[in-house]
């Protein structure tokens, strides 16, 4: 978690050179909060174990435009944990998100830009057996590290599809014990590519600014053997308030990487899969 405060922290200076600008060059928007959730059995005979979960999510982005110029910044945090009598303690969402992507426009809608794109989680991932939990990930383990030159489509100020011919994806394993899992050789921390890459952005304040609708695709194919065979993240978050601090919130991420292959339970290695995860919650929240 410190190192997931370290990132929040290093968009303060953002914040404040927006206050020393003019209020028509800077705009921003994100949603905070914390949800939680808790169920309770006594003599319940039905059957039933008691559990708790809760996370605490952020995500925000500060945008800047000025003439010709835009610069565009996002990041997205979410960490959460689940319990119950049989499991204990156990991580169910941890994500870190950081982009910043700067553009010089050629036309109305079209912009010239560079893209850097960073993404990893905050703390140890596990794969629990039976009594037994092994250890899987970490903080840049793994970490995957986007940079690239391409166009930018912004049609309005809520939708953004940019495109880079250009694209260097490096994917970080910062423990050696794990490079083999996530597409890196035996040994080894990076793995660099050189490819094509697409990331659609869509940010959306609607019913008199009680409905947040956030979604962005990144899409990636390496300019070798594998070229057509498609890296996918896609992250959607929709959050409904009810009053001005509950709100109602749903958060998905669905993964295809044709470097990371599935591992079953019995430790026996199949093809890449694609992976899904979402995040039903009520709770308190901040939205700006």
């Amino acid at each position: 978690m410190k190192k997931g405060l370290f990132f929040l922290v290093a968009l303060l200076p953002l914040s404040l050179a927006a206050q020393e600008e003019s209020q028509s060059a800077w705009s921003h928007s994100g949603l905070a909060g914390l949800n939680f959730s808790q169920t309770s059995f006594t003599n319940w005979s039905e059957g039933g174990e008691n559990a708790m979960s809760g996370n605490v999510y952020f995500n925000g982005s500060l945008n800047y435009k000025e003439g010709k110029n835009a610069w565009d910044n996002s990041l997205s945090a979410n960490y959460g944990l689940n319990y119950t009598d049989a499991t204990d303690w156990r991580k169910n969402i941890d994500n870190l998100n950081l982009s910043s992507k700067y553009g010089r426009q050629i036309t109305e809608k079209l912009y010239c830009a560079a893209l850097f794109d960073f993404k990893t989680q905050m703390g140890n991932g596990y794969q629990y057996n039976d009594s037994t939990k092994e250890i899987i990930s970490k903080f840049l383990t793994p970490g995957y590290l986007n940079l690239s030159v391409g166009l930018d489509y912004k049609p309005n100020d809520h939708i953004s599809l940019y495109y880079s011919p250009v694209a260097g994806k490096m994917t970080l394993t910062n423990d050696t014990l794990f490079s083999t899992r996530y597409g890196v050789d035996a040994g080894k921390k990076t793995r660099f590519e050189l490819g094509s890459s697409f990331k659609g952005t869509v940010n959306y304040s609607l019913l008199e600014d009680k409905l947040t609708l956030k979604s962005t695709l990144d899409l990636f194919t390496a300019y070798n053997e594998t070229f057509g065979n498609v890296d996918v993240n896609w992250d959607v978050l929709v959050g409904l308030n009810v009053t001005s601090l509950l709100t109602v919130t749903f958060q998905s991420t669905l993964k295809y990487d044709d470097d990371i292959k599935f591992i079953d339970a019995d430790g026996v290695t199949h093809g890449a899969r694609v992976q899904f995860k979402e995040i039903l919650g009520v709770g308190l929240s901040y939205k700006f």
